[in-house]
This record gives C-alpha cells, structure tokens and sequence, in this order.
C-alpha cells in the first residue's frame, strides 16, 4: 500500500507544471496586528523582498500615508526595508475596526515578500502572498490568545465595494486598500470568511502559548491562503526543536483525516476535536509531530487547511530556543521546482540567533536537490541532514543558514516546497519560504497540464485529453458541468469530466462552469497554446548535446566551454535569443548561435530562451558541470 501511495504522489508532483502560479510575484498587499502590548514605536517591522533571475525595480507604499519609497535589487539579491515611525503607525493595527493600514508592494519582476513583526521575546513573520493567489473564501487557522490577549485576524481588500461575510453575516463593507482587524477573546480557529472581491487574510493572535499551558509566549502572524489552494496530501517537516504542532481545519462537512508521524494532541485545546473522523466545516484537531518519526504525513478525503507551529520551550525541555510561530503548510500538490528565501536579520535587539531552512522534496530524487548562494553556481546540499518518511515517498532537509545577508535559492525538478525559521531564547518566526499557489478546489488539466499554467506549456496540434478535479460537485444538476472552447459550448461534453479533442495550430480560450453541491457556481478558465512541433531547438557545450551535459563534466585546464545552438524557425526580431546562467542574463550572448565563456569549477544552469517566427516561445535548460584539472611537471636531474 504504501509503495502505491508513492506513485500517486510522485505523479501528482511530475504531471504538472512547476513554475507558474506560485508564492513569488509583482503585486502584493500587507498589514501588522498587535504585538502583545507593545506599541508602534517599540516593535520592529520589516518587509523583506528577495528578487528573482531577474534585477527588478518597485515601490513600497502605505495607504494611510499616501507616500512611497522606490528600490532596486540585482537578481537574486535582498532588499530589506526596516519600517520608520510614521509608517509603523500607518501599518499597525491595535484596535478593532475598519482604517487604511495598508501596504501596497509592486515590482516590475516577480519577487518573493516576506514581513516581520519582532520584539525582543515575541516574535513571527509571515510570506506575504501576491494578489494573483488570493481568494474570497478563507477558514481563520489561529491560536488560544493567553491570559487577557485576545485572538486576531486583519483582511484587507484590493477592490472598493468588497463586502466581508463571517460565518454567513456581512459585517462590513470596505474599498481597496481599506484593513478591517477584528478581536476576539477566544481562539478564532474555523471562523468562515468570505467576500465578493478577492482579499487578504492575515492571522494575527496578539499572544499565544502553543501547546496551551506551556511555557513561553508569543504573538503569531501569517498570511493564509484561501480554501481553493487547499488539497488532499500534506507532509509536515519537523524543526529541530523535536516537536511540533500540526493544526488542521475542515472545510467541508463529512472531512475525514488519517496521517502516519503523529499523535493527538492531548489534553485537547479548547475547540479542538478528539478525533480524526468526520469533521465538520471549520473543525480542527491538532497533532504532535515528531522528528524522530521523519515528519508527518496526512491525506484527507476533502480539502484542508493545516498549519505547523513551533512551540513554548517548555514542550521540548533541553532544547534552546523554541517559542510559538505558526507557518502555512501547503498541500503536496502545490510543489515548484525552486524557490528562493532568505532569513530574517531583525535591526533593534532580538534574542534570535538561528536561522534554519526545511525542505520538502520526493525521497527518491532528494540528492538532485541544489543550493545556490547569492546567485552562485549550485552545488548539492551540504552542512545538514535528511529525513527519509517511508510512509509517503518524501523526505525533508534541514539546514542551518549561516549567512543571514544573502539569499538561498533551491531547486529540484521533481519539486520541492521550502520553509524558514529563526530562533533565539524564548523568541522565534517561521514562514512559507516558497510554493505554487495552484487552484486545487475545482481545476482542469490539458494532457496532465493545469490549466492555469497551459500558457507556459504549448502543446503539438493533435488530439488534447482535458480532466475535471473539482471538491464538491453538484450531483445531479442537470448542467452542473460546462465545457466552452473559444466562447462556444462544446458539443458532447456536457456533465462529463474527461473528454478529448483534436486541435489545429493556435490559441484557444478554454472554460469550464462548474456548479457546486450548494448551488454555488465557478468558472475556471485556461489558455491551450498549439504549435508548430517541426522545430528543432537544441544547444551544445563543447560538442556535447544539451540533454548529456549533466552526465559528461567538461573538464580542461581552462574553463572555457564554447556554446553552439541549432534552432529551426528562429524569430528575426532581435532578443529572440536569450542565454542564462543561473538564472542571470548572459547579456553578451544576447541573439548568439556561437558564443564563448569561462567558467571556474562547478555546477551551472544553463538556459537558452527562444522565440519562434510563429511567436511561440520555448526554454531549453540544462545543467552544466566544469571541472579544471592542473598538470603538474616534476623538474628531474637524470
């Protein structure tokens, strides 16, 4: 059973594109609640932006201020922005109510946003996700608030007229850039919250002790992701702290969890449920995750949400450092092919002295799994150690980040989610370092394709099989299934869930409505790209094809490695062209069939990006190992 489980989940990895849609991007919207008691003018808030392949330009600006601040960052380089007084007081939210504490970040390049709210002894951070992830169905995931704190969430709008609903009442209506923070003296864990605008919703309990009753406290804060990212199929890493919190929420009645890796948590916290089994919408249960079992790993028969936490230092006596931080934990299915992240340096005094990285990936390709440091050639992983979860196929690797002033950018093609986490006595964060963002809830797949990243993924004309994933289908509507190629419904394909097509050269608009068991309807809608497949694009280093590289090192007492393509049906206009190493531009190779580099000793990416006359495009990547031998000459009297 267990080998079986494995192959569906390294398919549910492999069979979809792991680029697009993701946590990185250009537009992005931010907010900080309450930090226990402290006041604007005594917490640190930053905003941390960690650039792609790509150097990138943008601005920060904060609503109630009605000011700006540009930047510009290399690619793959950090730009942190330590918040001044004024714009504390403009972002900190501390009572309940509707104002215009927000922050708008947007660049011209696509960008991974982290934001931090630190205190010496209470700390967390959270990734910020962009606007393309949001959504407009959201279960609050938080914690018991300790003592007279008092639970929190904030949800700005990125719309004018967005109307919040909780738990089926509308309770305010707000424009964009408008923040409603809303308290509660009890833990808002399964609080249901919707709008008609897509929105974002931050978890922000002002002080917690996690489990409930130990220890240390904390205030937590993270962005959640709306209910159509949640999947089915969750691997839970473990910090180094030994234990970890595992929350989980329903969205759907009738949700039933089983998981291998932990145990209840036990006395139970308040709300939460005793069993695994049968849970209803906005139900939760807690585990204990250990590292000693390798992680945990959980599978559902509905989507769920689910949370880790790091916990009080008195849960894991002997372990310096541990204090509550809540982290979003995304599905399996939602794994991408690199991400880049960097830990947090806080600027005022900060007991934080660690800095850690998690890494989920498949247990069979975990050794492809690379690491580049500033934009440096990438190597293997080293300086850390695996955990190998038998029971899922999946391992994770925890390492130590020992240069808090760069960026760490992994990558694995059989994909692969990242998380950070910082500790010091009695104060820690943890956050999503990076993964896709992928609407799960109700999707389509062209030939195993998402159709949200099809765009990126040009088919051969020929026949396309489309499949309908969709959680909650009404099941007897008699059009609770809609199919629409260009606009047009198409024939024979109402109510099914596969059907196929022959498809001719070009761009066709593909829909599919949906109607939900509670009459609710979607409309999901994706680009198929078909081109002309006669075109060959290949390139060679030192004679050798692309597709060999990583198995023949080149190996001279130079470095040098000279690069030659050969592309049918290149495109005349000029940056048709475009050749990569590590993600950064090789400007002089610009519209370049033969060029010429040297190269230390190491591993490279290389990518070659091409524009067709047609206007289809196409990247060739392949991975370039250099090794430069000396020969020694030994003077000898004979």
């Amino acid at each position: 059973m267990k080998k079986i489980f494995y192959i569906v989940m390294a398919t549910i990895l492999i069979a979809v594109s792991l680029q697009a849609q993701s946590t990185q991007g250009e537009e992005f919207w931010v907010t900080f609640g309450r930090n226990r008691n402290h006041t604007p003018d005594q917490v640190d808030l930053q905003i941390r932006i960690v650039s792609g392949g790509q150097s990138t330009k943008g601005n920060i600006y904060f609503t109630n201020l009605k000011t700006s601040i540009e930047f510009n960052i290399a690619a793959h380089q950090i730009f942190t922005h330590v918040l001044t007084f004024p714009q504390k007081q403009s972002s900190y939210n501390e009572i309940m109510g509707v104002s215009d504490y927000s922050i708008k970040i947007k660049t011209d390049n696509p960008v991974s946003v982290y934001a931090l709210n630190q205190i010496v002894l209470s700390t967390d951070a959270t990734n910020i996700f962009p606007i393309t992830s949001l959504g407009i169905d959201y279960y609050s995931i938080s914690y018991k608030p300790n003592g007279t704190y008092l639970d929190a969430y904030a949800i700005i709008a990125t719309e004018d007229n967005t109307q919040i609903v909780q738990n089926g009442t509308p309770i305010v209506i707000l424009k964009a850039g408008d923040v409603f923070y809303r308290t509660e003296p009890t833990d808002m864990t399964g609080v249901h919250i919707t709008s008609n605008f897509p929105i974002a919703f931050f978890a922000l309990c002002q002080n917690t002790n996690v489990p409930v009753g130990y220890g240390t406290q904390d205030h937590i804060m993270q962005q959640l992701a709306p209910v159509s990212t949640w999947g089915r199929n969750f691997f839970v890493p473990v910090s180094h702290c030994t234990r970890d919190i595992v929350r989980i929420v329903a969205s759907e009645d009738g949700t039933t969890v089983t998981q291998k890796g932990g145990v209840l948590l036990f006395p139970l916290p308040p709300g939460g449920q005793p069993s695994l089994d049968n849970l209803q919408h906005g139900q939760f249960v807690d585990l204990i995750a250990h590292r000693d079992s390798a992680g945990c790993y959980i599978v559902s028969n509905k989507p769920i949400g689910v949370c880790t936490y790091l916990t009080s230092n008195t849960f894991n006596p002997g372990i310096f450092g541990s204090d509550p931080a809540q982290c979003w934990l995304p599905a399996i299915e939602q794994s991408v092919s690199n991400v880049l992240i960097a830990p947090f340096k806080p600027e005022g005094v900060t007991n934080l002295n660690a800095h850690y990285t998690l890494i989920i990936t498949p247990t069979d390709t975990k050794n492809n799994t690379l690491v580049s440091v500033n934009g440096a050639p990438p190597v293997v992983l080293n300086g850390g150690f695996w955990r190998d979860n038998f029971a899922s196929g999946f391992s994770f690797y925890s390492l130590q980040l020992t240069d808090v002033n760069s960026s760490y950018r992994f990558s694995n093609d059989a994909g692969l989610i990242v998380f950070c986490y910082g500790t010091g006595s009695q104060e820690s964060y943890y956050y999503l370092g990076g993964s896709a963002m992928r609407d799960l809830n109700a999707a389509f797949y062209a030939n195993d394709i998402h159709f949200q990243e099809l765009k990126e993924n040009p088919f051969c004309a020929g026949l396309v099989e489309f499949r309908a994933e969709i959680n909650g289908l009404h099941p007897t509507h008699p059009q609770r299934i809609k199919w629409f190629v260009d606009g047009a419904m198409e024939p024979g394909t109402l109510n099914q869930e596969t059907w196929n097509r022959t498809f001719t050269l070009g761009e066709y608009e593909i829909r599919m409505d949906v109607v939900f068991e509670n009459d609710e309807i979607a409309t999901k809608i994706g680009t198929l790209k078909i081109v002309p497949c006669n075109y060959s694009t290949e390139f060679y280093a030192n004679n050798i094809h692309h597709s060999e590289l990583s198995n023949y090192p080149i190996c001279n007492k130079t470095g040098k490695v000279d690069f030659r393509a050969e592309i049918e049906g290149l495109s005349q206009e000029p940056g048709s062209l475009l050749w990569y190493i590590n993600g950064v531009k090789e400007d002089a190779a610009d519209d370049q069939l033969t060029w010429s580099k040297i190269f230390a000793t190491g591993t490279y990416e290389i990518k070659m990006w091409v524009r067709y006359d047609n206007g289809t495009e196409e990247t060739i990547t392949a991975t370039l190992k250099v090794e430069i031998f000396f020969i020694k000459i030994q003077n000898v009297r004979h």
